[in-house]
């Protein structure tokens, strides 16, 4: 109510100050990016997207998210299950390793996985006599961005689980329900919101992510290349409109994922109304 009181140019100025930012850090840069991609003409912008390569980074990228949304989500379920249901020695110190990846860059995240999986790393000798190989492949993407994304689910549904308390699980198990049907029935229905945000912000950042997957893709054209890592590439090599082209689509796929999330909020808070 304090701030219903405060005059009005003060009002209108934070307003204002606010707005101006976002015009300035947002907006602006946004417009740049698509008035660059269109700057030599629609057909041109087109040929940029529909070169091989390109289409290779955008499928890569899509796959990648996909698998590191996809482990986010399994490891998440389980880790916030865990933590909010049981007090066990250690605890603090897997909610602290669960937070690792936020204090961690992400370049010395891949360093870690060059220093694991890499010729001279504690599994590259074992991974080349059997044949196999993480670094620059897929393998190697997936495992970086798994890692860097690694928080977000779980750490939006810890404090769910907590909240909501284990009173219906044990009344469910009490009853009789087996565990499939205690997932789906009981702890899914009660969750899902939490999990649908988390599981948006961890592909938001799948998608974008740079420093890690640099280090351990090798930066092989057609083969390893995300789409950050391709306009990164485009950009050195002096191909401007193309590398915007690029970012463009990245662009449309974040703002996707933002008005996911906002769709997702809204449904939240409209159920929320409805059970109070």
């Amino acid at each position: 109510m304090s701030a219903v009181r405060e005059p009005m140019i003060v009002r209108w100025g934070l307003t204002a100050a606010a707005v101006l930012v976002l015009l300035l850090l947002v907006v602006l840069p946004v417009a740049n990016v698509f008035a660059n991609a269109l700057g030599d003409g629609a057909s041109v912008y087109w040929s940029h997207l529909s070169d091989p390569d390109t289409l290779h980074a955008i499928g890569l990228t899509l796959s990648v998210a996909a698998c590191a949304v996809l482990l986010n989500a399994l490891f998440g379920l389980a880790a916030a299950w865990t933590i909010a249901r049981f007090r066990f020695p250690g605890r603090t110190v897997l909610v602290t390793l669960i937070d690792l990846p936020f204090s961690v860059s992400p370049v010395v995240a891949g360093l870690i996985f060059v220093l694991l999986f890499g010729a001279q790393g504690w599994f590259g000798p074992w991974l080349r006599a059997n044949g196999l190989q993480v670094l620059f492949a897929w393998p190697g993407l997936v495992l970086t961005t798994t890692f860097v994304t690694l928080p977000f689910v779980a750490r939006e549904l810890i404090p769910v689980m907590e909240a909501i308390g284990p009173d219906e699980e044990l009344a469910a198990v009490s009853l009789g329900a087996k565990p499939h049907q205690l997932f789906w029935l009981v702890i899914l229905p009660n969750i899902k919101w939490g999990l649908l945000y988390g599981l948006i912000l961890c592909n938001a950042r799948a998608m974008g992510e740079f420093g890690a997957v640099y280090v351990v893709s090798g930066r092989i054209p057609g083969e390893t290349l995300t789409m950050p890592l391709r306009v990164e590439m485009l950009y050195q090599d002096g191909e401007l409109t193309a590398a915007f082209a690029v970012a463009s689509m990245l662009t449309v796929l974040s703002l996707a994922t933002l008005i996911l999330k906002v769709m997702v909020e809204r449904f939240s808070r409209r159920a929320q109304r409805d059970q109070a």
